[in-house]
């Protein structure tokens, strides 16, 4: 805490000249110290919050961004702060949904750099779909206009990678992880019908297609794409470099 006394004053009555001027010195550099302490602790608050775009391109474009500044470590971390909370508090508007898996690897308000009330974020094992999560997805095209949906995939996935196995070698997974199985089975039989060096990986990226393709075709969102309020894009994440590779469905600018 600041002191409103007199520090020389005070400092002076304790002894000589010499030790007076010690005292002094460092008195001030306690005041000094004591003001950047309360400098450090106090948050940082944005002058204005950033606004949501509302159209694909400009969303698309924001994320990729983002995403570019976390591969190359040069992160802003935007609207993270009390305003933006007070911001968001009443209302969001998301520019964006996510899909993603439920990979700890994978967090992406991280991957794209992005703030509080940015995007809706679902996490299903491998990025499978159901009614629900479909219902989901669907919440903020079809509620607040969000004009941007993003499936993302990711390098090395487990699910998919147990899903592969287990389908390869004809048996079941434990539990309810086989129903994560059965819905990749689309996938699998697709990756069955080529050659691939690491067939794994290749049922990642076309599962991700895959469900990419299904959303854009959806009875509801369907009219949202045709008409260029709607982009449904699959993308790949690479856990070695951070980079997000776009698949199907990038939006024109």
């Amino acid at each position: 805490m600041v002191s409103t006394g007199h520090p020389q004053r005070r400092c002076i009555l304790t002894g000589g000249l010499l030790t007076s001027a010690a005292l002094i010195t460092g008195c001030s550099s306690k005041s000094t110290e004591s003001r950047n302490q309360a400098v450090v602790a106090t948050p940082s608050v944005s002058a204005s919050p950033t606004a949501s775009p509302h159209s694909p391109w400009p969303a698309f474009a924001r994320l990729m961004e983002g995403n570019k500044r976390w591969v190359n470590g040069t992160l802003q971390h935007p609207d993270r702060d009390p305003a933006r909370r007070q911001f968001v508090a009443a209302e969001q508007h998301p520019y964006g949904v996510i899909l993603s898996c439920i990979d700890s690897r994978v967090p992406p308000e991280l991957l794209f750099d992005t703030g509080l009330g940015d995007l809706y974020v679902l996490r299903t094992g491998g990025q499978v779909v159901g009614p629900v999560v479909t219902g989901s997805v669907e919440y903020g095209p079809l509620t607040s206009g969000t004009p941007l949906i993003v499936v993302l995939g990711h390098q090395r996935c487990g699910a998919i990678k147990a899903a592969y196995t287990a389908l390869k070698d004809g048996k079941e997974l434990p539990g309810n992880l086989d129903a994560i199985s059965s819905a990749l089975k689309p996938a699998y039989e697709e990756t069955a019908k080529g050659k691939h060096s690491d067939p794994v990986d290749a049922m990642i990226r076309i599962h991700t297609k895959q469900t990419s393709a299904a959303l854009r075709s959806n009875n509801d969102l369907a009219p949202m794409v045709r008409k260029g309020d709607l982009a449904v894009v699959s993308a790949y994440y690479s856990l070695d470099t951070g980079q997000v590779e776009v698949l199907t469905g990038a939006p024109s600018s």
